[in-house]
């Protein structure tokens, strides 16, 4: 496959579409001193977006019926409790890959 003009210019076309909203928010509130509810308030979003990522990884959306993917889910409570425990990002992803591993080992 060659690379013409029309698809590098593509390219870094969508690179600057997909960069701008992500760094003009930067831009423009980096000046500004946010209120105090506003901050406590912007703090949930960081929670709210991987609780929603690691609960929809929890079902099962092949079929026509949603149901819970039982692998996911046995591997989840388990790595739940290292992360609680431990409270370190490193341990719980280690920890998620060996129990992942073994599930599907055993399953």
């Amino acid at each position: 496959m060659t690379t013409t003009t029309e698809m590098l210019l593509l390219i870094i076309g969508c690179a600057i579409v997909t960069w701008i909203p992500r760094v003009l928010p930067f831009i423009f509130v980096r000046s500004l001193t946010l209120p105090d509810s506003m901050m406590r308030w912007l703090s949930y979003i960081p929670v709210c977006i991987l609780s929603a990522l690691v609960f929809e990884s929890l079902l099962d959306t092949r079929g026509t019926v949603v149901s819970l993917d039982w692998p996911k889910l046995i591997t989840f409570v388990p790595t739940l409790a290292i992360a609680l425990i431990t409270k370190s990002l490193s341990l719980t992803v280690v920890g998620g890959v060996i129990i992942m591993a073994v599930v599907r080992l055993l399953m």
